[in-house]
């Protein structure tokens, strides 16, 4: 596994839960808003895996988060994830579900307890937000992850210069009945593309009329 960064603890990233958190290099999206530059860009050393796997102490933590990056390039992550699973830790995959082949052999092998899948765009839009244009592959993910047993969340980074009231309108018809939708505020720090660097995020209000405007899509809507 290309692990980067290790966070041992944390409250926010596994939902009502205590986790570790572990960053894997490299990410085959280019979103210009993406404020974990050298993680994508593969820029950091590589820390062994074996020294994440002594840190791990089920007596402490609940889980452990896998994110990135994107961690479905490794291809030992499923090793990688039945090797903390030996431990008795829950494991939450964040992911930008361009891989469902791999994605479909994690849940089917039971190896994950919450996917949380960004979703970048609207279909018309998803190639020029994320550089990526394999719509078919982030379709096939939505779908696995909405029809498996898996506890679930889809998420957006709301970008005031890309996702306006249309976008998200348009963007929300991907994953339309999905149980939970997570609107998060763009950070602007350490951007992938100096552009954004330069721009405001929404404000807490702006955000909450987005919520007002899809809550009836889906059963729960948050704002962080």
């Amino acid at each position: 596994m290309k692990i980067v960064s290790f966070l041992p603890s944390s409250f926010i990233d596994y939902p009502g839960k205590l986790a570790s958190v572990i960053f894997t290099s490299g990410c085959n999206f280019r979103c210009g808003f993406c404020h974990n530059k050298e993680i994508v860009e593969n820029k950091l050393p590589l820390i062994p895996e074996e020294e994440i796997l002594e840190k791990l102490n089920p007596k402490w933590i609940y889980g452990v988060v896998i994110t990135g990056g994107e961690p479905t390039l490794q291809n030992d992550l499923d090793l990688f994830i039945k090797k903390i699973k030996e431990k008795g830790l829950k494991i939450k995959l964040d992911t930008n579900g361009s891989n469902p082949e791999m994605l479909k052999e994690l849940i089917n092998n039971k190896l994950l307890d919450y996917i949380a899948m960004d979703i970048k765009g609207s279909v018309d839009n998803y190639k020029k937000i994320s550089g990526y244009d394999n719509i078919k592959n982030i379709k096939e993910s939505i779908s696995l992850i909405k029809n498996s047993k898996i506890d679930y969340m889809f998420r957006t980074t709301l970008v005031p210069s890309i996702h306006d009231k249309k976008e998200l309108l348009n963007l929300v018809k991907l994953i339309k009945g999905a149980k939970t939708f997570q609107l998060q505020r763009f950070d602007s720090d350490n951007t992938l593309n100096v552009k954004f660097s330069k721009q405001k995020s929404y404000s807490e209000e702006e955000l909450l009329k987005f919520k007002d405007l899809i809550k009836n899509e889906f059963i729960t809507v948050n704002v962080v």
